[in-house]
């Protein structure tokens, strides 16, 4: 069998079994405080000051997340498509500190956001209050439909999009993810027991919208996968049970990746930090093929530990601890070193579990470029 030729064809190779000439070189981007860092320290690439994807850096494979043009990303589609909700009207500010700045949103809620560096926001009042009257005005900002969703000249863009060479995917949706975005971790977690059956109409409301929304791209871009946000799990395990999971979440997340791949895309991502563990048999079991980021965290999650409990139907991107790289250059190897026969074996990109936060100086992230390219070939 011959060798990737391209970096698109390479994570073909690695994913699927294949032949493959070397590990692709990755990683998550960057928090903005790192940029600012990087270039005081004499980064001159082309960088977005206030967003977390990139820069790239001579040496890596093209960026999978964010467009190489800096037009666009996976969050809206490569410049594609704009999938979040859309409500008329613009963020109003409500109250202004020596540190932070809080605004009324068009979608409902109130947000308290810092201006001194970057923190999860605080939500002060939900956008989506757990009630059904609520659900009834936020859902007419999810009309998949809305021609406002398409920038203009998206099909130019496509056609060129269609013709890379490098690997890059699409935002295939979300569930659970945005719904706790919206209406907070409690609001979310009591309505699966308050209303059931309001909580199962949202999941299902949002699974068809997302089929419905991305067909016609699809039908216009060959992405290499399908990117699904969740974020549903924490330090110590899930914020959904595994019971819970099977009995509201399954089926739809299988109606969409059925859909996806009639559609011709090969793979599909669940994106989650946190202690994934309870939930991976259940991922597998619906049929997602890439688990992302394997967050080492203070549980030491481990790709080598998870190939071997799941086998080869496991793939995963991530797994490589981020806080490890400060520490020097035998520190990076010691983190790399492990991971070499999990990922010559294919099915395994190994990539910082995160963003690279600004403790991290450009030297040392010029040391782990030059480590992994020692280690994985």
């Amino acid at each position: 069998m011959s060798l990737a030729a391209s970096e698109r064809e390479r994570f073909h190779a690695v994913m699927s079994g294949g032949s493959f000439d070397r590990v692709p070189l990755l990683y998550f981007g960057t928090w903005p405080e790192t940029k600012v860092r990087w270039r005081a320290e004499g980064l001159g690439v082309a960088m977005d000051m206030g967003g977390n994807g990139g820069p790239q850096l001579p040496g890596m494979d093209t960026d999978w997340e964010c467009a190489p043009d800096g037009v666009g990303c996976i969050w809206d589609n490569q410049g594609l498509l704009r999938p979040w909700p859309l409500a008329p009207g613009r963020d109003e500010v409500v109250a202004e500190d020596a540190t932070s700045r809080t605004v009324r949103s068009p979608l409902g809620g109130i947000v308290q956001h810092s201006t001194i560096g970057s923190s999860i926001a605080h939500q002060i009042r939900p956008h989506l209050q757990p009630t059904r009257v609520d659900w009834e005005r936020f859902r007419a900002f999810l009309d998949p439909h809305d021609p406002a969703r398409w920038p203009a000249g998206w099909r130019q863009r496509a056609v060129l999009l269609q013709r890379r060479t490098h690997m890059t995917c699409f935002f295939g949706g979300s569930l659970y993810g945005w719904v706790r975005d919206w209406m907070g971790v409690e609001g979310v977690s009591c309505l699966a027991y308050d209303d059931p059956e309001l909580f199962e109409e949202i999941i299902a409301f949002l699974a068809d919208y997302f089929i419905a929304l991305n067909t016609p791209l699809l039908r216009q871009v060959g992405f290499d996968f399908a990117y699904v946000f969740e974020d549903c799990c924490f330090n110590t395990g899930s914020l959904i049970s595994p019971k819970l999971y099977r009995r509201c979440y399954d089926r739809h997340y299988r109606r969409m990746i059925a859909a996806y791949r009639d559609l011709g895309v090969p793979f599909i991502l669940i994106d989650s930090d946190g202690k994934v563990d309870d939930l991976l048999p259940c991922w597998l079991e619906t049929g997602f093929d890439i688990v992302f980021p394997i967050e080492v965290g203070t549980w030491k999650a481990s790709p080598v530990e998870l190939r071997r409990r799941f086998g080869p139907r496991l793939r995963m991107m991530g797994g490589v601890d981020k806080h490890v790289i400060p520490r020097g250059e035998a520190a990076i190897r010691a983190e790399l070193e492990p991971l070499r026969s999990l990922a010559a074996a294919g099915g395994f990109i190994p990539m910082p579990d995160h963003r690279i936060p600004p403790d991290t100086s450009l030297e040392q992230f010029r040391t782990y470029l030059r480590v992994f390219r020692e280690v994985f070939g």
